[in-house]
């Protein structure tokens, strides 16, 4: 089975000499869900522009499905669904429409169209607005308008270009919740995002860009054992004794049903079980940092 997509060496230098990208080799699988992280210039948007076809490259070969991009452009541009970060829908057209019209760049006929926007918009909780002009929407409809736009003609790989920017919490739940389902559905989902956490929640592998090349790929999970501290916040299902415990971890009280402790080396599970050891019984759990924003800042600083 081939790669979702495959890139090879590839560089792209601007006019102006900017190099964007510099010999960047990367892999996807089939059925992934897949981070691309980078600080603003690291050249994720200037990749994801190639894969799009929406750039050209000054080298390098891009892959997907199998497909390889120079040759068989028309059949790549039918596997891929972009949302990009920036609204560039018509904001007088009515939502409805702007998903019909979509369509219909993919030779999709307009009674075939019309079904999927209904089930889409119902999805994202538009279909009441579907006569609305888009300009009428807030900024959390309009995301999730770009989301339903990108899955219109039912693409094998669906490309989020920082997806929950400036949405907020519950609607930015609700979007994770949907990309599971697909996913989950064997879709291919490739992100760039600034919430990390976003990351972390939904991704199982992971590239990190800087300037123009690729620093780290690994899997989620294996990239988080580098992290060995944790700082945690605890709460404690009933009030907590005057005088904490001393065990193989620090430990702090922060008030009569929290506590703070810092993991080094030593998992959730030894330290909730040694907690309850002494009679301490946990109900929650939350973490002071991000671990793989941690990890960002340490890899990035590392290779200036």
């Amino acid at each position: 089975m081939p790669n979702a997509l495959l890139i090879s060496n590839l560089t792209k230098t601007y006019a102006n000499n900017m190099q964007a990208l510099s010999g960047v080799d990367l892999s996807v699988e089939q059925g992934d869900f897949f981070a691309l992280l980078g600080n603003n210039g690291a050249g994720k948007t200037t990749m994801i522009g190639i894969i799009c076809s929406l750039l050209n490259k000054t080298s390098g070969q891009v892959s997907v499905l199998g497909l390889d991009q120079q040759t068989q452009l028309n059949k790549v541009k039918r596997t891929i669904g972009l949302m990009p970060q920036e609204f560039n829908f018509n904001p007088f057209e009515p939502i409805e429409e702007i998903l019909i019209n979509q369509a219909g760049y993919y030779g999709i006929d307009r009674k075939t169209a019309k079904a999927r926007a209904e089930i889409l918009l119902k999805r994202m909780e538009l279909w009441d607005k579907r006569l609305d002009a888009a300009k009428s929407l807030s900024g959390g409809m309009k995301r999730r308008l770009m989301l339903a736009r990108a899955l219109i003609h039912q693409p094998k790989i669906l490309i989020l270009d920082e997806p929950s920017a400036g949405v907020d919490v519950e609607i930015r739940r609700s979007m994770w919740a949907f990309l599971k389902e697909l996913n989950a559905q064997g879709m291919t989902i490739i992100l760039t995002t600034h919430y990390l956490e976003e990351a972390e929640s939904l991704c199982r592998n992971i590239a990190i860009l800087d300037k123009g090349q690729v620093i780290e790929k690994s899997s989620m999970k294996k990239l988080l054992t580098k992290v060995s501290t944790q700082t945690l916040i605890l709460e404690s299902v009933n009030i907590l004794p005057i005088n904490l415990p001393e065990l193989d971890f620090a430990i702090e009280k922060l008030d009569d049903y929290s506590i703070q402790v810092v993991l080094d080396g030593v998992s959730i599970s030894r330290a909730l079980n040694a907690l309850s050891g002494e009679g301490i019984e946990i109900e929650h759990v939350r973490s002071t940092q991000n671990r793989l924003e941690t990890l960002f800042l340490s890899l990035t600083s590392k290779a200036d």
